[in-house]
């Protein structure tokens, strides 16, 4: 892809809005890394607290997977530098119980696997199906979920078998502590968030959440799940699938759309990106 290209028709595929739906599990598989994990839970940046600015957290991260998916080489670059500057001051310190560092290649590579899954499962629930050889192209085009922060466009898996691969070989590597728990089970339930909407949303949301999870995931959030629930849960993702399969385009892809709307304009007017 040259410098001004932007994401291709088969890519865009995985833009669905309703997959916001998954967005808080897919944030348990990327902290369920230690290294994130604590980055995360310690991170001294206030201004990128989900607990702190919710708002501004979730422009940031929604703006990131627009541009990762929908923008232009040129348009990820910029973005990319915006998150190197926040991402400078995110390490530990002697006091971590791990080490890490958020221009760590290899957690880089994991936050992104978990990422390109989350699509996966959202499309393969909501789109209509496609062949493997797409999904193979698929796969390779979302290499800029990791090639939008810091990953070297090698270190993407060659293919979906290497993918597989990767990701089955991570699973060593996850693991949820208590500090880490406690910090992801008080997001899920929507403790940041005013007590009308925690009261009224919370449930709700832990139980989509959990829907949601791999089950390697549950057991380290120590979230119960059965057959009932899952019954429950496949009929309510039906109802959604329905919705989004009968959505025009520009309906079935917000607020990303809007989200890249917003980060164009931020660009042309030189405004903070993150």
């Amino acid at each position: 892809m040259t410098a001004s290209t932007s994401s291709s028709v088969d890519l865009r595929k995985l833009v669905i809005g309703a997959g916001l739906l998954a967005g808080p599990a897919n944030v348990i598989m990327q902290l369920a890394r230690p290294g994130v994990g604590h980055g995360v839970v310690e991170s001294t940046v206030d201004s990128g607290k989900v607990t702190l600015h919710p708002i501004k957290r979730a422009r940031t991260t929604l703006s990131y997977l627009a541009v990762a998916t929908l923008g232009t080489d040129e348009e990820r670059a910029a973005f990319r530098r915006g998150v190197n500057r926040s991402h400078a001051q995110v390490r530990s310190t002697e006091s971590s119980p791990v080490p890490y560092n958020a221009f760590d290649v290899d957690l880089q590579l994991w936050v992104a696997a978990c990422l390109y899954v989350g699509f996966q499962d959202v499309y393969r629930l909501f789109g209509a199906p496609v062949d493997e050889v797409t999904w193979e192209r698929i796969y390779r085009e979302s290499a800029t979920l990791g090639t939008t922060l810091q990953v070297p466009p090698e270190r993407w898996p060659a293919d979906l078998a290497a993918f597989q691969r990767y990701w089955n070989d991570s699973m060593d590597q996850v693991s949820i502590d208590d500090t880490v728990r406690r910090y992801l089970t008080d997001l899920i339930m929507l403790r940041h968030l005013p007590p009308p909407a925690r009261l009224a949303l919370g449930r709700l949301s832990r139980f989509v959440t959990t829907g949601f999870l791999p089950e390697r995931f549950r057991a380290e959030m120590q979230l119960p799940w059965d057959e009932r629930r899952q019954r429950r849960f496949d009929r309510l993702m039906s109802l959604v699938a329905v919705a989004v399969r009968l959505a025009p385009p520009v309906l079935r892809e917000f607020p990303f759309n809007a989200y890249l709307v917003d980060l164009r304009w931020r660009i042309r007017t030189g405004r903070q990106l993150v």
